[in-house]
């Protein structure tokens, strides 16, 4: 992370009264947790990318150090701050954490896990209760040394129903005695299926699961498919993650080998994740590009009148050449891409189909994706608010992490809050979801279909006779987060 710099050091003078907290009164000392709201104050106010909606983030908007603690003080916690005064209705993706390990371990993709990716759907006889389906398992866990597989369903676990909490607006979702369920080290999970009249009936098959450390490749599947003579490249990437650049970027090298014609990216599980890996991998899908615009940050007022000033550069991301060891990107040079995608595809794979749209034939194959077009960036009590700065203050964990920039791509248009309506509608049915990567795999072949120049009358529409409520990743709060590794100031 950077250091200040003096557009940083600019704003700050600015701000006046309530920026740069840290150092905002030496002769009053206060409390650690007003410590702490004081850091989430500063940072919000200098970075929010929402600061004009929330009255009292304006700059002066204390007349007082006194008025100010008092405004602190008024929240119980750390976290009522942040959620209930400084973050706007409109922003579903800024959260708090109080502890940066475990949110640094996240991005990694390393967590405690039994090896089970599921999804989350109600009963359909009775919404109080719900059931899950194993969307994947990831390999050398406790789910795959047991032999759990896609497609297999449970309702119970240590012999418990997993239940459901009616939402204020209608809609249910996972109680958080089922939660904690899915969360303890060791649990059983009891398998089933459902009837014709849409009653589960256990198969009286159980397994016993333990959850371990584990860290997560997302470059889960990758494969080279001969069908009628073309070779076609497969890739199920389910997380951008900047410490497995390496491994993607492999993947591409095989596919140029391979000689592939056509690429479906599977970005059907995907959340989100870096900014810089998103950027590298339109690089690589392409490659004709280099140097062109991927796509372009608009901030708060401030911050943006400040990179215009200083350096406009900053602000816009383009395809590139390598990536972040300075490894050269292995490029495909494709005129055409096919992108699977449904309601948990957010962020960092929004912005790969948003960023190439204006450059090559980009088709969408599943269902409407999240529709989350800002980033954000972990922000540490500092001066700086980077982690490295010798100021960090170690008495606590805290971090916040604000969407700080939306953005366009090269021809100027945003991208829908409501989600990227597919070209190609089919939804996953739970009863038949089929074997990722296989050519048979419904939204698979039907992405086949269309480079094959295959009929597609038969297919059906995105309707699923079960309600989805949730998946594995919503458990945490870091999911379908796109996120900066760094605070895009030039070193002046």
């Amino acid at each position: 992370m950077k250091k200040i710099t003096p557009i940083l050091m600019t704003l700050c003078a600015l701000f006046l009264l309530n920026s740069c907290a840290t150092d905002r009164d030496d002769e009053i000392r206060p409390l650690s947790e007003l410590e702490i709201k004081n850091f989430i104050y500063s940072g919000m106010q200098l970075y929010y990318l929402y600061k004009p909606q929330i009255p009292e983030l304006a700059n002066a908007f204390f007349e007082t150090q006194t008025e100010f603690n008092t405004f602190l003080n008024g929240f119980e916690s750390p976290e009522s701050l942040f959620y209930n005064g400084l973050v706007a209705d409109v922003d579903r993706f800024s959260f708090i954490t109080d502890d940066y390990l475990d949110l640094e371990n996240s991005f990694a993709g390393i967590s405690k896990t039994s090896g089970i990716d599921y999804g989350v759907a109600l009963d359909p006889g009775d919404p109080n209760f719900a059931f899950a389906f194993v969307r994947y398992v990831l390999p050398n866990t406790s789910a795959s040394e047991s032999g759990v597989l896609r497609g297999m369903l449970f309702n119970t676990i240590n012999g418990e129903r997993l239940t459901t909490t009616a939402n204020a607006n209608g809609s249910y979702s996972l109680s958080a005695s089922s939660r904690e369920l899915l969360a303890s080290d060791s649990f059983t999970i009891q398998t089933g299926i459902f009837d014709a009249n849409d009653d589960f009936q256990p198969s009286g098959t159980s397994y016993a699961l333990i959850q371990e450390e584990y860290t997560e490749n997302p470059v889960f599947i990758a494969k080279t498919l001969d069908i009628e003579g073309k070779k076609i490249g497969y890739l199920m990437y389910n997380a951008y993650r900047r410490n497995f650049d390496q491994e993607l970027n492999a993947a591409f090298a095989q596919f140029q080998t391979d000689g592939i014609e056509d690429l479906v990216l599977d970005l059907r599980y995907n959340g989100g994740g870096s900014v810089e890996t998103a950027i590298d991998l339109t690089s690589m899908i392409t490659g004709q590009f280099d140097g062109q615009i991927v796509t372009q940050q608009q901030w708060n007022p401030e911050i943006q009148a400040a990179f215009e000033a200083e350096d406009p550069e900053s602000l816009i991301d383009r395809f590139d050449s390598s990536i972040s060891n300075g490894n050269a990107i292995n490029s495909l040079n494709l005129n055409r891409l096919y992108v699977i995608g449904t309601g948990s595809t957010a962020s960092a794979s929004e912005l790969t189909i948003i960023g190439l749209d204006p450059y090559i034939d980009v088709q969408t194959i599943g269902t409407t994706t999240v529709g989350k077009f800002q980033a954000s960036i972990t922000l540490y009590d500092s001066d700086s608010f980077g982690k490295n700065d010798e100021s960090l203050n170690l008495s606590h964990r805290y971090a916040i992490q604000p969407l700080v920039y939306t953005y366009s791509n090269a021809a100027d248009l945003i991208g829908p809050p409501a989600g990227i309506s597919p070209d190609f509608e089919l939804a996953e049915n739970i009863a038949n979801l089929g074997t990722l990567g296989d050519p048979d795999e419904p939204l698979l072949s039907l992405a086949l279909d269309q480079i094959l120049g295959r009929s597609t009358a038969a297919r059906k529409s995105a309707v699923s006779p079960f309600e989805i409520i949730g998946e594995r990743q919503n458990q945490s709060p870091f999911y379908q987060r796109m996120y900066i590794e760094e605070f895009p100031f030039p070193n002046l």
